[in-house]
């Protein structure tokens, strides 16, 4: 294993980064990795019931995407911006991202407009943090998730087109299982059930055990430093309540695996486990996990393909192993699978 962000990158083609989500969500490839003895096998998501077996145990991210995506206008200036909001304090003031042509300063108002281009409401930039982030005021009353529903649009990652939306995001972008608000990206790897798949699992035997990642905005940033241990994770807030642990721990003993869906759900899981044995959990993590790392709480692993260079790439590499993950990439891109966020999986067992 690597300590250096550099021998995580790789080649891709981008015609295989997936622009749209496939019509079907269970239709998605699925790339089969087993470690007990480094073989590759081609799937189908709709294969699952055939691939988990009775006693395991799926566990899923039930976080829910914001519309977060922010488009306005300086007030001052009539300059366009945009923006991603992060999260909200106790006093009720935002934390977000923000772009325009000039330099923004503090004081200034931001005109949030809704999709037909019209203004909602008005933001006052407080503060500049160091980091590059805002803290700003809404100047109406309402909760984040009230605001945001008028003025906000679909999160989407650069890599799709631009991340500009269309209406079908809105649904597509959601996991079906979504049921806490607070996310600012999907957690992909969830993007894949349907709701009949998952009744098909329950009805076979799998165990579904939902926890939560807020998913931050950080986590498909590329690493900055050369060295991995140099590398500061931004925290994101996670839950595991105790029913969920008492069910794991129950699967586990009974020779069931823990099959995480997603990098989120095994951050949760590890966290939650980090004094050797998982336990109930809720708070920030901010958990990097990347070579020499031991795993005690996940024991398979569904996730769709990453980007290079990120803590999300190590995370899967530290879990399956660095040459078998490699051999896996090649593959996936000599068959054309489809890359990202709305693209296809692997299951690592």
């Amino acid at each position: 294993m690597t300590s250096h962000i550099a021998d995580y990158d790789y080649e891709l083609p981008k015609r295989l980064i997936a622009q749209h989500p496939i019509s079907r969500r269970s239709d998605a490839r699925l790339l089969v990795v087993r470690r007990a003895d480094d073989s590759l096998e081609h799937h189908h998501i709709r294969d699952l019931p055939g691939l988990l077996a009775k006693g395991d145990c799926l566990v899923i991210n039930d976080t829910r995407v914001l519309p977060a995506r922010l488009v306005g206008f300086r007030t001052a200036t009539g300059g366009r911006w945009e923006g991603l909001f992060i999260s909200c304090d106790e006093q009720g003031n935002w934390r977000l991202l923000g772009k325009s042509r000039g330099k923004l300063e503090p004081g200034e108002h931001i005109a949030l407009t809704n999709e037909q281009l019209q203004e909602e409401f008005r933001l006052r930039l407080l503060l500049k943090e160091p980091e590059g982030s805002w803290i700003a005021r809404p100047e109406v009353p309402g909760t984040p998730v009230e605001l945001l529903e008028r003025v906000g649009r679909v999160p989407l990652p650069p890599y799709i087109r631009h991340g500009e939306m269309v209406d079908a995001d809105r649904d597509r972008y959601q996991t079906v299982f979504a049921e806490r608000p607070g996310a600012v990206a999907a957690p992909t790897a969830g993007l894949h059930f349907t709701e009949a798949l998952l009744k098909l699992l329950e009805n076979n035997g799998v165990q579904i055990v939902r926890v939560t990642l807020h998913v931050g905005q950080d986590t498909f940033r590329p690493v900055s430093t050369d060295n991995l241990e140099e590398h500061q994770m931004h925290s994101e807030w996670c839950e595991i309540t105790p029913e969920a642990v008492e069910t794991i721990a129950k699967c586990r003993a009974g020779g069931g695996r823990s099959v995480a869906v997603g990098t989120t759900c095994v951050r949760v899981l590890e966290t939650a486990a980090r004094n050797g044995t998982l336990a109930p959990f809720s708070g920030p993590t901010d958990l990097f996990i990347r070579p020499p790392y031991e795993f005690r709480a996940v024991d398979a692993l569904l996730t769709n393909f990453h980007l290079p260079r990120t803590t999300l790439l190590v995370l899967v590499r530290t879990f399956g192993g660095d040459a078998l993950m490699r051999r896996a990439y090649e593959e996936a891109v000599r068959e054309e699978y489809r890359f990202y966020s709305y693209g296809d999986a692997m299951l690592i067992f």
